[in-house]
């Protein structure tokens, strides 16, 4: 593999106008239009993050999927309120983006009067970047949880063969701004698979420590490590909090679980992904104005915390 491939042109283009070629695009391969604003929100918000890995550069699989017919392209999911605090939403194959959105929004307003709100989806699809759904419930002045569960991507510790997906963790408390807002987005593994499939894109190495190849042994090829199996964070830690995010979004759901999950680059059956989503209001306790002092009194101590030798400046997750 080539590793001195010539740099890639870029081009800045305005998120609104990103976010009309996205929309375009849905609505030209038969997308309703209201589906292809949330879509491409949902797409244009993570290339804005700079989680590129889950934006735009997903659209050609989505695409592929619709043309298979594992992917229905005209489904808009459907709501049943099992009690005032929990709802199931059936995303009835179409777009993950879609059934997380009308699920979340069901939380917020569960949340908004009675304090709490929970919604389990079933026969979904990838939906993107989770803090995408964490900022819906930021946007609202609530705290958030965000599971999903995804394709077969890892080993249980201890075990050599795919088994659990390196589903991503992610959850919100609103700050007294968007700077000091909390948001954490992360996968379970050492790195995320879409930056795997990006680095095999691009014709590019990954570190060793990412992955293993079918054989069981480090690469920093992206194609071997696409064969074999991903690596968790923290070893067994890792593989404990992945197979989590099984339990709350696909067994609880009824979606597909253990294993079974289909990858949004296998066009062969549908994915039925499952999610996980929770609104809580923070305000339960103490005024929405204490609370978000808190959380930025928070913020200021973590980064404002001594930093060790080399160390630049010191994160808060946002």
């Amino acid at each position: 593999m080539d590793s001195e491939q010539p740099a890639q042109e870029q081009r800045h283009v305005a998120a609104s106008e990103a976010q009309r070629l996205v929309e375009d695009i849905l609505k030209g391969n038969g997308v309703p239009a209201a589906n292809a604003t949330i879509v491409a929100k949902g797409l244009i918000a993570a290339d804005l993050r700079g989680v590129d890995t889950h934006g735009m550069n997903r659209i050609p699989s989505y695409m592929e999927r619709i043309r298979q017919g594992v992917l229905d392209h005209m489904a808009t999911p459907t709501l049943n309120q099992v009690t005032p605090v929990v709802a199931q939403v059936d995303g009835h194959n179409g777009f993950g983006f879609l059934a997380a959105h009308m699920g979340m929004a069901a939380c917020i307003e569960s949340a908004k009067l009675y304090g709490i709100g929970m919604a389990s989806i079933k026969h979904s699809n990838h939906f993107g970047m989770s803090a995408w759904i964490v900022q819906q419930a930021l946007d609202a002045d609530m705290m958030s949880l965000v599971f999903t569960n995804s394709s077969p991507a890892l080993a249980p510790w201890g075990g050599q063969s795919k088994l659990i997906g390196v589903s991503p963790i992610a959850c919100g408390a609103p700050g007294t701004d968007s700077s000091s807002n909390f948001i954490l987005d992360m996968a379970p593994s050492v790195a995320a698979r879409g930056k795997i499939y990006k680095a095999k894109r691009r014709g590019e190495k990954i570190p060793t420590d990412w992955a293993l190849d079918a054989e069981g042994r480090q690469t920093d090829d992206p194609e071997a490590a696409l064969g074999g199996v991903m690596l968790p964070m923290g070893g067994p830690k890792g593989s404990g909090l992945a197979i989590m995010m099984d339990v709350f979004s696909g067994v609880l759901s009824g979606s597909a679980f253990a294993g079974h999950v289909t990858g949004p680059y296998d066009p062969s059956k549908p994915a039925d992904v499952g999610h996980f989503l929770l609104a809580i209001k923070p305000d339960l306790f103490m005024s929405l104005q204490d609370f978000r002092g808190r959380i930025q009194y928070l913020y200021d101590r973590i980064t404002g915390s001594e930093k060790a030798a080399g160390v630049d400046r010191i994160y808060f997750p946002d």
